[in-house]
């Protein structure tokens, strides 16, 4: 790892549709410019929750351009070298993934499934931000890591430690 590159980042959810979504906008921003991040699934939903995109635009992050896509994309020739993969669901964290190219760090950062909430409008939209909020604290703590100083074990724990933060859907840290 050297400080004067840019990392790319996946983050895994089942559907692509809210968690992973949040956390793509919030790292491509509040990683600025170290880092660039990508979103997928295993089974794609194929459209991003439209609440997953009104939190989005209530918090300031970008919400344009996001898609719903298989992580089929992120494993052919030609696709982007990942340098971590995070997964954000329980499921995608369970589920086999693809061999990834190079080899890159991952881990587990589950958050509840927002989409997955029962009630009114007012309610769904609060689970949206606190999921919201909830991967934010994790991006910030990963954002802020000495990746170029801290040698890969060290990393990797550290990273770990990031899923289990509060929020989180398995106190294992199990890895993706």
């Amino acid at each position: 790892m050297t400080a004067d590159r840019v990392y790319n980042v996946l983050f895994l959810c089942t559907g692509n549709s809210a968690r992973s979504i949040l956390a793509e906008s919030i790292l491509n921003r509040e990683g600025k410019g170290r880092f660039k991040a990508y979103s997928a699934g295993s089974q794609p939903k194929g459209e991003v929750h439209p609440l997953a995109l009104d939190t989005l635009r209530a918090l300031g992050y970008e919400s344009t351009g996001s898609s719903s896509k298989s992580w089929e994309e992120f494993a052919e020739a030609g696709a982007p070298q990942m340098d971590f993969i995070f997964t954000v669901c329980d499921n995608a964290a369970g589920e086999a993934c693809p061999v990834w190219i190079g080899h890159p760090m991952t881990a587990h950062w589950g958050v509840e499934d927002p989409a997955a909430v029962e009630g009114t409008l007012v309610e769904k939209g609060q689970a949206f931000s606190q999921a919201a909020r909830y991967l934010k604290n994790r991006i910030m703590a990963f954002v802020s890591l000495p990746l170029a100083s801290v040698d890969k074990l060290a990393l990797e724990t550290q990273l770990r430690a990031i899923g289990t933060m509060e929020g989180t859907t398995n106190s294992r840290g199990d890895v993706a």
